[in-house]
């Protein structure tokens, strides 16, 4: 049966309620953008598939959808999302599913994925600029920058390169001096493209 409290507070969250009495034919495109997802969620389903909610609407609405699909899965909805915006998959998804081609190319936990296919990047800004890597450094694969000022180490989490407190002792011992240090972790997007780019 309906449940009116529900409807009312799903209309709220979307920015609707002031619309309730208006046409449908009256709406904004975004409102109407609105008013879809406000239907979907009407009768409190437990399984929830959005194909693409957020492809062409704006900032505001992206960012009310989101809270609310959190929400909804804090309450224990499955959510089934397909998204272009890889970026949205990492802030939501617990699995990433890759389809490429229309095959299904992998299915996988978020964070076992990152773990398995992720990358690390750590950048350091020098003190005084490089003319060339010291020999002590060539078994780390590092990377001089063209004007000699910043180091690049690039290593994936199963790596058995040495790790970065070796590196750092390395450094002191070769004199090299850093100002500053920068750590990246790669994002589902470059997970995803370095996928697409192994597949045949």
């Amino acid at each position: 049966p309906p449940n009116k409290d529900f409807v009312e507070k799903v209309l709220r969250d979307l920015s609707l309620w002031e619309k309730k009495d208006s046409k449908a034919i009256t709406l904004s495109g975004g409102m109407k953008r609105r008013l879809m997802i406000a239907k979907a969620l009407s009768h409190e389903p437990r399984v929830l598939f959005l194909d693409e909610p957020t492809a062409g609407v704006d900032v505001e609405l992206r960012q009310d959808m989101w809270a609310m699909v959190r929400r909804l899965r804090e309450d224990g909805v499955t959510i089934i999302l397909t998204t272009h915006y890889i970026e949205e998959a990492e802030a939501m998804a617990d699995r990433v599913g890759v389809i490429n081609k229309g095959e299904i190319i992998l299915v996988e936990g978020k964070a076992e994925l990152m773990r398995k296919l992720g990358r690390k990047q750590m950048k350091l800004e020098l003190r005084a600029p490089l003319a060339a890597l010291p020999e002590s450094l060539s078994r780390y694969a590092l990377e001089l920058s063209g004007d000699g000022s910043q180091l690049t180490y690039t290593y994936d989490n199963q790596s058995d390169r040495p790790g970065v407190a070796s590196l750092i002792r390395d450094l002191e011992a070769a004199g090299v001096q850093f100002r500053d240090l920068d750590t990246k972790n790669s994002s589902l997007e470059e997970i995803f493209v370095s996928l697409l780019r192994q597949e045949p």
